[in-house]
């Protein structure tokens, strides 16, 4: 196994994220089987029920080290083939206080599997100050000092800029970070993230790893690259445009969506249109909002009824609820201004227990009770869109984060309703898939499809609710779930039969 660690400089945020999938994708693309993890310095008994204003992590475990190592060994491709190379994230940024323990355990970590399998990619700042237009290399010196200072020496140092480095500059990192030239990547904005992966093909990132690590790369021509170039190039010139209301409780700050935002943009290059989220705080559809401050009601539901589409996403707490059920109901095009149910969630002697706790949940305990991780659903019919989609399949299986469900005694009171619980867990008792007849895509889901979403394989939820937005759903449905020949082999995986030729 050979492991190659992320790690951040100077501040947060500065795209650890998307360098370690960025790396991931170009040894995949090599023919290697790649896993990952993610590793976040909080320390929390369930850094779960945090609020995405502060942080959704996961918790961390004990014995880090042989942790990671089992988890580098599991099986995350179809073929069920051990991972040969795991690409490890460590938020934070180098010098907090909170990373300190992970630091040391990784410095530990690289004599126990050995230096020829353990690889260090620091990614670092290099500002341009405007006043006078100088790449600063101080920053990114300081970086790499104090993370050398905790026992590790970066193998890359990959610097985020505004605009291409100078080769001056690049030697300077160079001699002050004690690295070879070719061991200072460049990663400078870019039209699209979906052109790093190209970026750090280019800078010879992988010949680097090869001899580094010594990777049974293969020499054939890399396929899933040159379709990672035509996407990335199509990104780039996308005409037709499809808006989504994203109505939420966490919509001052866009990255605590980031899953659902990177899924919906999936879809959206599926489709060829460029994505428009536009942001609603569903506290601001409720009536009380009118009265507070009536301009931002009215904003509010301005956006919502100008939008394509409506994605109400999960949330805890009482805090805007009525504001989604508004959203809800003005997306099933009914008469009636709110439903009449509530949760016990929000209000434990409500009458009509639409939504209620997990049997195995104990009501008042919120750290470590969740229903988490993979599980199957089981579609009840096939005559259901969800289903269509998915590619006329028996069962699906998603990741899933709740403690809450919807009440099986009530099954029946909906589907006389028009509503119909097509999808539900292996033993039948909870409902997993909602859709609403006679509606162009009416859709409700338990569990989180954003989570598997992938830019070349988006997730077929998402991917629908685009389609609708659009006016593509029915034709898509018609032609047997295919997108236009043009992006077929685009997108095989949309197409199980191009795929499996592939």
């Amino acid at each position: 196994m050979k492991y190659i660690l992320v790690t951040g400089g100077v501040i947060s945020g500065i795209g650890k994220g998307i360098i370690a999938s960025s790396v991931g994708t170009i040894l995949k693309s090599c023919g290697l089987h790649v896993t990952a993890i993610k590793i976040d310095p909080y320390i929390n008994i369930d850094a779960g029920t945090f609020s995405p204003y502060e942080h959704v992590v996961p918790h961390i475990t004990d014995a880090i080290q042989e942790w990671v190592m089992r988890q580098a060994n599991v099986p995350v491709d179809d073929d069920d083939v051990e991972p040969q190379v795991c690409v490890i994230e460590l938020g934070g940024t180098v010098g907090d206080i909170e990373s300190m323990p992970f630091i040391e355990a990784f410095r530990q970590f690289q004599f126990k599997v050995k230096r020829e399998n353990f690889c260090n990619i620091h990614v670092s700042m290099v500002p341009q100050p405007s006043a006078t237009g100088e790449q600063k290399t101080k920053p990114t010196q300081n970086s790499v000092r104090e993370l050398r200072g905790l026992g590790l020496s970066p193998d890359l140092v990959m610097c985020r800029c505004s605009t291409p480095l100078d080769n001056s500059v690049k030697e300077k990192i160079s001699m002050f970070c004690h690295v070879e030239p070719e061991q200072v990547i460049c990663v400078h904005d870019v039209s699209s993230i979906y052109r790093v992966p190209l970026l750090l093909e280019d800078q010879g990132v992988v010949g680097y790893f090869c001899r580094r690590l010594n990777l049974p790369i293969e020499t054939r021509p890399r396929k899933m690259l040159a379709k990672w170039k035509e996407m990335s190039d199509r990104s780039d010139r996308l005409l037709e445009q499809c808006s989504i209301a994203l109505v939420g409780k966490y919509t001052k700050f866009s990255d605590s969506y980031a899953s659902v935002i990177k899924a919906l943009e999936h879809s959206a290059l599926a489709i060829s249109h460029k994505l428009e989220v536009k942001y609603i705080d569903s506290a601001d559809l409720e009536a009380g909002m009118l009265q507070e401050d009536p301009v931002k009601y009215h904003e509010a539901w301005q956006k919502l009824c100008s939008a394509d589409g409506i994605l109400v996403p999960g949330g805890f707490g009482v805090r805007g609820t009525e504001g989604k059920i508004q959203a809800i109901s003005w997306a099933r095009k009914q008469k009636k201004p709110f439903l009449d149910a509530n949760s016990t969630e929000f209000d434990p002697e409500t009458k009509y227990p639409v939504v209620i706790d997990m049997p195995e949940h104990n009501p008042g305990q919120m750290g470590g009770t969740m229903r988490l991780g993979k599980r199957r659903t089981i579609f009840k019919t096939k005559n259901s869109i969800l289903r269509k989609l998915y590619g006329d399949v028996d069962y699906v299986e998603e990741r899933h984060r709740h403690r809450f469900e919807v009440n099986p005694e009530l099954k029946q009171h909906f589907e006389e309703k028009g509503f119909h619980f097509v999808g539900q867990d292996v033993e039948g008792e909870r409902m997993e898939v909602i859709e609403l007849l006679d509606h162009p895509y009416f859709v409700g889901v338990q569990y989180h499809p954003e989570f598997t979403s992938r830019p070349i394989k988006p997730s077929p939820p998402y991917l629908g609710l685009l389609l609708a937005a659009a006016g593509g759903l029915p034709a898509y449905l018609q032609k047997g779930c295919r997108l236009s020949p043009r992006y077929e082999l685009m997108f095989p995986q949309l197409h199980p039969e191009i795929s499996h030729k592939n």
